[in-house]
């Protein structure tokens, strides 16, 4: 398959258009819908696209790991994707539901959320630990839900992966973690279940470099991108016990232990607007 040239924003906004389209349509694409994208930056112009067409505002920011097989071809270790608003939950009793487009792909993961305090500034894209430190709020547990039309997502590479909003499909948003700077890293522990199996086990230090290495990068990332990070925004830092696979039907269950038991519930997608 031919390559995207580089700045081919054309191409770039036909893509998103198809991506975000089979998005709201509820409906599985069997191969990538255009070019597959060799770097991130052009991953990247995808995703600047899509981000124009969906119905609703940023909320927050996923940050992922890029496999350590791709990092040098890359050039960089994690990636970013938007979180809408209209795909966070905030539930009181810790439930929610994952609308999974059949045939596509669909996996959650337990996670550990910062939240800022102040917007970071627009032309700052270094940050140290202790930069980015101080710019939050708090540290809360939660669930992101992974997920896209394509099936083959994560095989495709990294850039693919980016340009479908970092294959970020929602967030559901827990209670804080108080204290957490005064905290071990690694008495912070959290399991998942697939129908009443542990799938995988995890704690805060189980992210690679750690949770503010991720909001350094997604800091950095972002703001590289004229799309700097505001106040009140979430930013998920990482799959602290892995991702895990999920069809309609199934149900997760992720815990933190003396924070909070998520129980999530995966439920067939429905179309949005018409095809």
């Amino acid at each position: 398959m031919d390559r995207i040239a580089q700045g081919n924003e054309t191409e770039s906004r036909v893509i998103a258009r198809r991506l975000v389209d089979a998005r709201r349509q509820a409906s599985a694409l069997p191969q990538y819908p255009g070019t597959i994208p060799d770097s991130l930056d052009i991953g990247y112009a995808c995703q600047d696209e899509a981000i124009a067409m969906w119905p609703s505002s940023i909320a927050g920011w996923k940050v992922g790991k890029i496999p350590d097989t791709w990092v040098d071809t890359l050039g960089e270790d994690r990636l970013v994707g938007p979180i809408f608003e209209n795909r966070v939950q905030r539930p009181d009793d810790h439930r929610g539901t994952f609308a999974v487009i059949d045939g596509g792909f669909a996996a959650v993961e337990a996670e550990f959320i910062f939240v800022l305090a102040a917007d970071a500034p627009a032309g700052k894209t270094d940050w140290t630990f202790e930069e980015a430190a101080a710019l939050v709020e708090c540290l809360r547990v939660g669930v992101e839900f992974a997920g896209s039309a394509l099936p083959d997502i994560n095989r495709l590479g990294p850039p693919v992966v980016v340009s479908d909003y970092g294959n970020n499909a929602g967030l559901v948003v827990g209670p804080v973690i108080a204290d957490w700077q005064q905290r071990s890293m690694d008495a912070l522990p959290c399991e998942t279940f697939i129908e009443g199996v542990s799938v995988g086990t995890g704690r805060a230090s189980s992210i690679p470099g750690g949770l503010l290495a991720a909001l350094a990068f997604a800091l950095g990332r972002c703001a590289s991108r004229g799309l700097p990070l505001r106040a009140g925004q979430y930013v998920s830092t990482g799959a602290a016990t892995g991702i895990h696979d999920i069809v309609a039907g199934q149900h997760a269950r992720v815990e933190f232990p003396g924070f909070a038991v998520f129980e999530i519930d995966a439920v067939p997608a429905i179309a949005e607007i018409a095809a």
